[in-house]
């Protein structure tokens, strides 16, 4: 049926290598692969872009210790969102009750790559993420049907 999300014992397949442990009912969780802080600004123009420089953030015995602020996260895991479906990142529930947050943008169907997204740290407090850790959960729903054509942007790709 056209509409719906696949479960997590389907959606595997999507998410190379994925383990037992990352599997939900609606989904399958992705891991943290790196951290990145931004070092200056980004400019989005009409028919161009120009990504801001970013610096890795070296974690310490496998931990990343984050102060409040923006980071820029990279996942382990790489997706392979089907020809018939989209994917939608979420933050897990534990990010969310440590005061932190991930977005990210639609995946789309046919896009392959190690994604990337944004996370906040909003706990005035900072946090302490373990480097391979699951942080967010891709969600993926079937279309009504197939799309005209698959992802081929500049991200197609990315990260591997």
């Amino acid at each position: 049926m056209q509409g719906l999300a696949v479960p997590g014992h389907v959606a595997r397949s999507y998410i190379k290598d994925s383990r037992d442990e990352q599997v939900q009912p609606a989904g399958v969780d992705i891991r943290l692969g790196e951290v990145m802080e931004f070092l200056n600004d980004g400019e989005l123009r009409a028919t161009s872009k120009r990504l801001p420089d970013v610096r890795s953030v070296r974690p310490v015995n496998g931990l990343y210790r984050l102060q409040p602020g923006a980071y820029k996260v990279r996942f382990l895991d790489v997706v392979s969102v089907p020809p018939d479906a989209v994917g939608i990142c979420y933050p897990r529930s534990t990010l969310l009750r440590m005061g932190i947050t991930i977005s990210c943008a639609v995946w789309d169907p046919g896009y392959m790559g190690r994604g990337e997204a944004l996370m906040i740290v909003a706990n005035p407090h900072g946090a302490v993420i373990e480097q391979g850790a699951r942080v967010a959960q891709m969600v993926f729903i079937r279309l009504e049907s197939r799309p005209s054509s698959l992802y081929s942007g500049s991200y197609q790709g990315e990260n591997l």
